[in-house]
Formats: C-alpha cells, structure tokens, sequence
C-alpha cells in the first residue's frame, strides 16, 4: 500500500482492532474514485464495499420521471454498502462520486465473514449504518421543510467536514441535483450565501470563506446529523486509544 494512501484515513477502518485489520488488509484494495463514477445502480447486486478516504460517494434516489435527489453521504467516515451486513444483496440508491477522491475496496465475501465473527466489527458497523439512517431521515426532513438556502449551507457543512480543505468542485447544477431542486433556486441561494461573504462562487469552484456564518445560517438538521455521527466517531477514538 502506498505510504501516501492509509486506510487509517477511514475512521471504520481506523477503528479496528488489529487482528480484524490484519484479516482485512490483504484484501483492501486502493482505488481512484472520479467525479461522476457511478459505483452502484439502483438493483445492482453489490459485490464490493468501499471505505472512502478522501472522495466522497453521493447516495441518490431515482423517481420514475428521472428525477432524483440525495438522500445521505458516504465520506471518511463511514462505509459504501451496509444493504451487504443487513441482510440485502442489492440496494435502492445509486451511488455516485460527488468529490474525486480514493476508497479502499473489498470483496463482499471478506467482510461479510468479519461481520459474521460477531463481536466488534459487528458492532462497529451497526453503530455506522444507525448514524447513517439518522442522515437519510434528517436529509427528508430538511428537503421537505426547510429553504433551499438552509439545505445548502447544510450540505456545504457536511461536505467541508468530511474534507481536508475549504474548497469544493461542483456546479450549480449538480447541487441542483443533489437537493432535488431547481437549478434556478441553488443560483438564488448561492448568490445570497456568496452577498454575505459566507462563500466564493465561480466556474464550478466553491470557496468557503466563513464557515461560522454558514453554521449561524443553518437548519438543526446539521446539527442533529453531526451529533450522532459524532457520538460514533468519538466512541471510535476511545477505542483506538484502549489500543494505545
């Protein structure tokens, strides 16, 4: 594995104990994840898990009309195809890479015998896929009562907390989609946002230049979100330093 590339990116990875990592790691395979990428189709059998490490993999609905809109995020923190470990061999969503980036993949078969062993990887996963339930209900409250302005400052937040830097590549158009509106009102909004020095917007580049500003702008739906992916991440931290 390359020195500059670390599964311990991955906070689920980070977390294992070392005889699970050490069953793991000969099967963890590093890939380039681009913007766009498609991973999963709506149906598709999964054959793979994906454990991001620095790109982020959007998980959309289909409506019949060809419509869609994101229902929950897959970055650092967490793992691409929990429908594997809970019971189902394919999922509803599509998954797509939002920000290019790199993911350590491995057969499902592997995991699945880890999981099986019971104990802390089961756990472990459990505890990942009831955050990630709490994002996709949180994601359909927002969309359904609250400003597009709100549900984007919300999806900069989350988007910035699973990244190194400031900086996003996304057009106007792909939020669009993501938020499952209009492209006219991602504009309005983005203009606002960028009025009042909140961020910096041109050609596909997005700049957050006041993250308190977009904090103070937000819904609760952030908040509620980052709570409990934070009660997961922190329980991840004390084990790793039981291990130390």
């Amino acid at each position: 594995m390359s020195s500059k590339h670390d599964p311990n990116q991955n906070h689920l990875l980070a977390a294992l104990l070392d005889a699970e990592f050490d069953r793991l790691a000969p099967h963890l395979e590093l890939i380039p994840l681009l913007l766009g990428d498609v991973l999963s189709e709506s149906g598709d059998k999964l054959h793979h898990l994906y454990f991001p490490t620095s790109a982020i993999v959007s998980l959309h609905y289909l409506l019949e009309n060809g419509g869609s809109s994101e229902i929950a995020g897959v970055g650092n923190e967490g793992v691409l195809g929990v429908s594997i470990f809970m019971g189902g061999d394919s999922t509803p969503s599509r998954a797509v890479v939002q920000t290019r980036g790199h993911a350590y993949r491995v057969p499902a078969a592997i995991l699945m015998e880890e999981f099986n062993r019971g104990g802390h990887v089961m756990r472990l996963l459990l505890r990942y896929t009831q955050a990630l339930l709490t994002q996709m209900s949180q994601t359909a409250v927002c969309n359904r009562h609250h400003s597009v302005e709100q549900q984007l400052c919300r999806w900069l937040l989350l988007t910035l907390d699973r990244l190194p830097t400031n900086e996003l590549t996304m057009t106007q158009e792909l939020i669009a989609n993501m938020l499952g509106v209009r492209r006219e009102g991602v504009t309005e909004a983005a203009g606002r946002l960028q009025g009042y020095g909140y961020i910096s917007y041109r050609r596909g580049h997005i700049t957050v230049l006041d993250r308190a500003g977009l904090e103070d702008d937000v819904c609760e739906c952030y908040a509620v979100v980052k709570k409990e992916f934070g009660r997961l991440l922190s329980d991840v931290r004390h084990r790793q330093g039981n291990l130390g």
